[in-house]
């Protein structure tokens, strides 16, 4: 008998066999209750950016966007350009901006709509993909950009004080987030090749649970 049968016979009901083949031991009281969300956040940090991972019960009931670009806002940008697709209105003021970041504030705004519609705000989101391109001429995609931006909508309330965080727009020093929201979503950020529309730089989902007090 293999070492690895010997401790799933030992662990019992309670081990949980992950796709890499470690085998995980799951107490009884750490098991998702069904109308449960569980957050994991990482530990000893006040403000993390986003989760570790995000647990939902059998009962919960959830809502998953489609993946939403950015409108073409900038109607004095050329067409199919990158600036095209951002929104002067929503970063007046600030310097330094970049247009994967101004972007990201499109369509970032563009998903609190989306859940507004679907009785549902940002403080309800618990997974997000975020797709990125690199803008003309760079040699990646700009994270530090989606970063800033997302920022101004998510996990900028300090965990230990519940102070709203000042965060940045472009170089601007740091002032109050455009949205101040607790929600660390469970989140991964990827570069790809091409978006469906030309000019782009910017996609994004969420998945959000409806609150289990509501109907």
């Amino acid at each position: 008998m293999t070492r690895r049968r010997k401790a799933l016979i030992a662990l019992g009901s309670s081990a949980v066999l992950l796709g890499t083949g470690v085998t995980v031991a799951v107490g009884h009281d750490n098991r998702i209750g069904d109308k449960e969300v569980r957050v994991m956040l990482p530990p000893g940090q006040n403000n993390p950016a986003i989760a570790q991972g995000v647990g939902t019960g059998g009962e919960v009931a959830i809502y998953t966007s489609s993946g939403l670009g950015p409108g073409a806002l900038n109607p004095n940008a050329p067409a199919g350009s990158p600036e095209r697709f951002t929104d002067p209105a929503m970063t007046a003021g600030a310097e330094g901006v970049t247009v994967t970041e101004a972007q990201a504030l499109v369509v970032l705004k563009a998903i609190q709509d989306n859940l507004k519609a679907a009785g549902l705000t940002p403080a309800d989101v618990i997974t997000m993909k975020c797709y990125l391109m690199k803008p003309p001429g760079a040699a990646t995609a700009d994270y530090a950009g989606w970063n800033r931006a997302y920022r101004q909508f998510f996990a900028n309330i300090d965990l230990a004080t519940k102070q709203v965080v000042p965060v940045p727009m472009g170089t601007s020093p740091a002032k109050a987030p455009i949205l101040a929201n607790n929600a660390r979503p469970a989140r991964a950020t990827m570069e790809v090749v091409t978006l469906a529309v030309p000019g782009w730089l910017v996609e994004v989902e969420v998945t959000a649970a409806y609150p289990k007090n509501r109907k």
